[in-house]
């Protein structure tokens, strides 16, 4: 999902068109999920009529099976987690989609994509209908929002002077900002963060995409935060 009103403008549109994952000729009894609910449908607004009366082929833990999309969204922001997720979008990154996914499974505050508004679903699997996700036109208006919400902007990017990942002390409340794939954080990101984390690497290749970094940065603001004696924190 995304956000009615944001500060910016209009929501960020993914591209199109394409195949729902969720949905089309492709959907079949030997696909994952649910098929009619048995018996008598239950009386629960949560449920979704037309989900009970043909199966549920979402990629949704079985929790969540035959509920509507609102009542998904309406539960998820009752336990979101504070930490945000944002990522440039200069030149239509693929990897935005992978990182709108690891924000739903992770339980992201908010998705913030910088710069151009459209950006490529595919590898969101539908996780957006499900995930807040808000626009900035650049790097000061990220900042400003951020700053407005009283929440620190947290740079992921193998620079020099950075500070490893691994025994940083992850704000609980904060924004994870990362860069274009390539060229990483912008010198504009620079000058916006409150601090810029490295990712221990031990290969030969200089980086890794920023669908990976993302996954990598949310799991360990999740081992510091939520899972107990994961972190000092």
């Amino acid at each position: 999902m995304s956000e009615e009103a944001v500060p910016d403008g209009p929501e960020p549109v993914p591209d199109g068109p394409e195949r729902d994952p969720e949905s089309g000729p492709e959907r079949g009894p030997d696909l994952p999920g649910v098929g009619p609910w048995p018996g008598p449908p239950p009386d629960d607004p949560r449920y979704d009529p037309e989900l009970l009366a043909q199966g549920d082929r979402r990629n949704v833990v079985d929790q969540y099976r035959y509920w509507s999309n609102e009542a998904i969204v309406a539960d998820l922001d009752r336990r979101r987690h504070p930490f945000h997720v944002a990522i440039e979008n200069w030149q239509h990154d693929f990897n935005i989609g992978s990182v709108v996914r690891t924000a739903n499974a992770f339980l992201a505050a908010e998705v913030h994509i910088v710069g151009r508004r459209r950006w490529n679903r595919r590898g969101a699997m539908v996780t957006d209908r499900y995930q807040h996700v808000r626009h900035h036109a650049d790097l000061a208006a990220l900042a400003a929002w951020a700053h407005a919400e009283g929440v620190p902007v947290i740079g992921i990017d193998n620079l020099p002077g950075s500070v490893p990942l691994e025994t940083y002390p992850l704000p609980r409340a904060c924004v994870l900002l990362f860069g274009q794939e390539g060229p990483g954080l912008s010198e504009a990101a620079r000058e916006h963060v409150d601090a810029v984390l490295s990712i221990a690497q031990f290969g030969s290749t200089r980086s890794i995409n920023a669908g990976a970094a993302a996954a990598i940065a949310m799991h360990a603001w999740i081992r510091r935060h939520v899972v107990p004696g994961g972190g000092d924190g």
